[in-house]
């Protein structure tokens, strides 16, 4: 498994996130999306998809 260095990344809230501070954020990193728990801030857990895969999931919406 390899590591996403998000150091530095610009993390945007979705826009579908409830105002109740469970939200999904998301950062484009390199070539991958990275995606995290907002509540958990810099210590959440992230996890990262190509770009091309993040593309196709977002299609299917």
């Amino acid at each position: 498994m390899n590591r996403v260095d998000v150091t530095g990344a610009v993390w945007i809230k979705s826009s579908r996130s409830a105002d109740n501070g469970n939200c999904v954020e998301v950062a484009r990193v390199t070539d991958v999306v990275a995606m995290r728990d907002s509540k958990f801030g810099e210590e959440s857990p992230v996890l990262a998809v190509p770009t091309a895969q993040w593309s196709a999931f977002l299609r299917t919406l």
